[in-house]
Formats: C-alpha cells, sequence, structure tokens
C-alpha cells in the first residue's frame, strides 16, 4: 500500500516534481509539466508543429475523402481482413525482427495457463482466484467482449471492479491531487474473480438483469434500450463491505494501442477543459496516475477509466488481477488475493528462481507488451462512397468530434519504433468525460468520478462484429448496436444525443454508416 504521505501537493506542482524534458514544450497549455514515457523524443521544430496544425486542423470540405483519411493508424495500417483476424495483425511497418517478437508474443498473449506445480515452468501459475486463463479469453481476437447471454454462457470477458470509499488518507491507494478517496474492499480487493483453482472457492458469480424502454426517434422510428443491473452473488468469502461499490468493465479491443501511446501528453491536454472556460458544454478531464513504473504522475490512457499510463502497465495489472500471475510490477504471488482470502495467499504458486521467482519474468511481460503496442489497425473502407461521406459530415456537425477528436501525429521518436511520427485517426481525445446519470457507475477511479468515462476509440469499430461475432458497445456491453450507444449518451454529450433522435432519418442512417466505415 502506497503512502499518503509522499505527495500532499496541488495537482499542476505534483506535476512538476517528473523529470527534465528532453524536448521542446509548449508551456501555454495546462499541467505543461507532464511528461510522456518516451524519454529519446527528437523535438518539433517550429515548421513542423506548423505543419502538424494544417494536417490536423478541423475539415471544411466533405466532398471527398481527406488527404491518407484511409489509412487510420499511419504506417501501422494493415489491410482490412473481412474475417475474424482483422484486429490480430501485425503493424505494417514493422521490421522482421519485430514481427518475429510479435508472434512469440502473440503466443504469449494466447497461452492458456495452468495451475501450480505444473511440469510445465513455463505457464505454470494459474489463479488461485482469476477471471481468465489467458489474456486471448478475454480479448478474443483481440476484439472487444461482451457480457454473457443467457445462464449459460461465461462472463469470462467480464468482470466486476470493486472498491469503497477511503475514511483513512492511510487507506488511499494513490495521491495524485483530486484523486476521489477510494479502496480495496478488504475482503474481494479492487476486482471480482469469478474462476478458481480447485480446493479454492470462487469469489462471486456476476447477476446481469435488464430492463428494457423505447426511445422515440425523428421520422416515426424508435429504438429499444436496455437498462443493466449488476450483483455479485454467490459470494465466497462472506459479504462485500457495506460501501462496496461494483462496476462492470467489458474487455476492449486491442488495436492501435502503441501509437495512442505515442501521442504527445500536451497534445491531449490541449484538448482539456475541465472547467468548459469555452463554454462549448464539452470539459475533458485528464485523468493523472502514479506509474509504477516511473515513480511519477502521468497522463493516463488505458482503460475505461484510463486507470494506466502505459501499455507495460495495462498488461502488468491483467496478468496479476486477471489471470493471478506474479510479474516484475505487481510480485505477489497469490494475485489479486487480499490478507483475508488466507487459503489463497498460503497456496503454491508457479514463482520460479530462474524468473526472479516470478510466473512471467521481464522478458515475458515485455514480449506480450510489445504484441499488444504493435498490433495494426485495419485500413478504413467505402471512404468515398457519397452516404459515407454525408455521415462524416453529420459526424462533425453533431458535435461528437468534440470528445471523439479524429487525428493526431504521434512522437517523432529513435529510429526504428514504428509509432514514430505518424499522422493516425483514432477518434477520441483520451479525456474523462461525464456521461451522465445513465452510464454511471456511481464508482470513482483516480480523478474520474463516478460518471466521467474515457472517450473510446472508434478506430475498427465497424469490424467488431466481423471480429467478436457482436455488436455490443460501452463499458459494459449494454448497447446492442452503434445507434443504441448513442442514445446511452448523456452529461456532456446530451446535446449532441438530442440532436441525433431528432435530426431526418437519413441523415441518421448516414452518420451510422460512416462510424461502420471507421
Amino acid at each position: 500500500m502506497r503512502s499518503i504521505s509522499r505527495f500532499t501537493l496541488p495537482l499542476v506542482a505534483a506535476l512538476s516534481l517528473t523529470c527534465p524534458a528532453t524536448a521542446q514544450e509548449d508551456n501555454s497549455v495546462p499541467w505543461a509539466g507532464l511528461k510522456d514515457i518516451h524519454l529519446n523524443v527528437i523535438p518539433r521544430t517550429g515548421a513542423e508543429r506548423d505543419r502538424i496544425a494544417k494536417v490536423t486542423a478541423p475539415p471544411t470540405d466533405f466532398s471527398a475523402p481527406w488527404t491518407f483519411e484511409e489509412n487510420s493508424g499511419g504506417a501501422q495500417t494493415v489491410r482490412a481482413r473481412q474475417t475474424a483476424d482483422a484486429f490480430s495483425q501485425p503493424a505494417a511497418n514493422l521490421s522482421f525482427e519485430q514481427e518475429l517478437d510479435f508472434k512469440v508474443g502473440n503466443g504469449m498473449f494466447k497461452r492458456l495457463w495452468v495451475s501450480p506445480p505444473a511440469s510445465t515452468i513455463a505457464s505454470d501459475g494459474l489463479g488461485p482466484l482469476y477471471n481468465a486463463r489467458s489474456c486471448q479469453r478475454c480479448h478474443l481476437k483481440d476484439g472487444r467482449g461482451h457480457p454473457p447471454e443467457g445462464s449459460e454462457d461465461s462472463a469470462v470477458s467480464m468482470f466486476l471492479r470493486v472498491s469503497i470509499p477511503a475514511s483513512d488518507s492511510a487507506e488511499i491507494e494513490t495521491y495524485i491531487a483530486g484523486t476521489h478517496p477510494t479502496a480495496p474492499d478488504p475482503t474481494y480487493g479492487t476486482q471480482i474473480q469469478d474462476f478458481s483453482l480447485p480446493g479454492h472457492a470462487p469469489e462471486a458469480r456476476m447477476q446481469i438483469t435488464y430492463d428494457e424502454f423505447e426511445v422515440p426517434l425523428s421520422g416515426g422510428e424508435h429504438a429499444t434500450l436496455r437498462q443493466p443491473t449488476y450483483k455479485a452473488t454467490d459470494l465466497g468469502y462472506g459479504p462485500l463491505h457495506p460501501g462496496a461499490m461494483l462496476s462492470p468493465r467489458v474487455a476492449p479491443q486491442m488495436i492501435g494501442m502503441g501509437l495512442l501511446e505515442s501521442i504527445p501528453a500536451q497534445d491531449i491536454l490541449a484538448w482539456a477543459d475541465p472547467q468548459d472556460t469555452d463554454g462549448d458544454g464539452i470539459s475533458g478531464s485528464p485523468q493523472i496516475v502514479l506509474s509504477d513504473v516511473y515513480d511519477r504522475p502521468m497522463l493516463g490512457r488505458f482503460g475505461h477509466k484510463a486507470g494506466n499510463p502505459t501499455i507495460l502497465e495495462q498488461t502488468a495489472s491483467a496478468f496479476a488481477g486477471d489471470i493471478g500471475i506474479s510479474n516484475p510490477i505487481h510480485t505477489a504471488g497469490a494475485g489479486e488475493c487480499t490478507d483475508a482470502q488466507t487459503d489463497c495467499t498460503a497456496a503454491l504458486h508457479g514463482g520460479n528462481p530462474k524468473q526472479d521467482g516470478l510466473e512471467i519474468d521481464q522478458t515475458g511481460l515485455d514480449l506480450v507488451t510489445f504484441y499488444s503496442r504493435t498490433l495494426g489497425v485495419p485500413a478504413r473502407r467505402n471512404v468515398d462512397d457519397p452516404q459515407v461521406l454525408h455521415g462524416r459530415e453529420v459526424f462533425f456537425e453533431t458535435g461528437c468530434v468534440a470528445c471523439h477528436r479524429a487525428n493526431y501525429v504521434t512522437h517523432r521518436l529513435e529510429q526504428g519504433n514504428p509509432a514514430s511520427f505518424q499522422l493516425i485517426w483514432p477518434y477520441t481525445d483520451l479525456l474523462l468525460h461525464d456521461m451522465g446519470p445513465g452510464l454511471a457507475d456511481n464508482r470513482p477511479e483516480g480523478r474520474a468520478s463516478g460518471r466521467e468515462w474515457r472517450t473510446a476509440p472508434l478506430w475498427g469499430i465497424g469490424l467488431t462484429e466481423t471480429v467478436s461475432g457482436h455488436s455490443y458497445f460501452l463499458h459494459d456491453g449494454r448497447a446492442r448496436s452503434l445507434l443504441e450507444a448513442i442514445l446511452w449518451h448523456g452529461g456532456e454529450a446530451q446535446t449532441a444525443r438530442d440532436t441525433v433522435v431528432n435530426m431526418p432519418p437519413d441523415d441518421r442512417t448516414a452518420l451510422i454508416r460512416y462510424l461502420e466505415s471507421l
């Protein structure tokens, strides 16, 4: 448990404690002291910044595709396959040696872990409590997860986060100013594991019930939404804390993560407007988290509430929390078991002396991280289709782009880094936004309130059904179509959502067609 006493400074002051800059900074934006993970950034010249501003400027002409728009991931873009492997291709610009690392990382991503002791040391260490036996089991084909369908369907690609309000500063997990004071449930930790090894009870079973209601749309059309209610039932280790807050999460898609990691932090922070000073109703805020690797505050980018700053830390957290695998960042052999779960903490684990007593060592963790970092982004489809072009215009005019920022240019990085200096089109600002009471999980995480979520990237969203075999969206998969996902938007997105409800049906159809082309 981290001590609250290390930083009690205001946010801006805390961020000033980070490493000296290696690149020219624009100190005109808030949080200018916040640094990226990339230490070998080549500074942008004034002429280069002008070029970038020009190429990423909002469009004025919607009559034809924009230059390079079809290459969503820049040079990492891959051909859009119409198969379930569309999200599983290596980035197009990997070297031969990098592609070999990608394939080894892919093998480890798919590896089925087994319970200790096992003769297969490389796969030894599952559990004792877990949500899945491999990364691939949650991120099937590197796509998004889904809620269980019917009593026989497993919730393997979905789980419940849990935390409690922290009443004592010593309980607070992080010390970044502005962080909501929360702590793990004393018995169940930070997430509910619904599988276990023999001899151990699963922590709980996730139960979902839905209430459906209709939403009238213009032109006499209507849509049906389903409001979920979540419960943790069949609790294996006693009651939850009376103040326990549960939040459902489906596994997100994996593509383009290395590119998102390579967007300059200040390009993201430049869009932050927590006080809505421009009066447009959009007040995106950055998630700031303590990096376990760099031991300093960093911009959160990954996870539904941007709770992790780097892919490495996101990967290490998933190994420990989802599979129960100890690693160089989370070293406990029992994974996420708590002190209250004595049989779990005392169980035999698969730590190998040749791997520093861990179940996956730094080399293995780095390979899975590299794989996650270098999955290619499928190319856009039908970019010159008249209906798609019209839908793009509707997307911009409706205000969707206020949060789903269209494009960026990544850092110019060291030679050989495949994410270096790419014009990309992820359609996200990576900031936190109040999405209203309908989508609220009422569970704060870091600096995100119980109503705030990170803007989800939209690239590849039109291939969801091709890859994952379903069309479920949002953090908990409640939306069964892109239209339903839009209709759940509230809070800062309420005006845009209402515009979609009231626009001519042809415009609404074109908007969905555009999203399907991403």
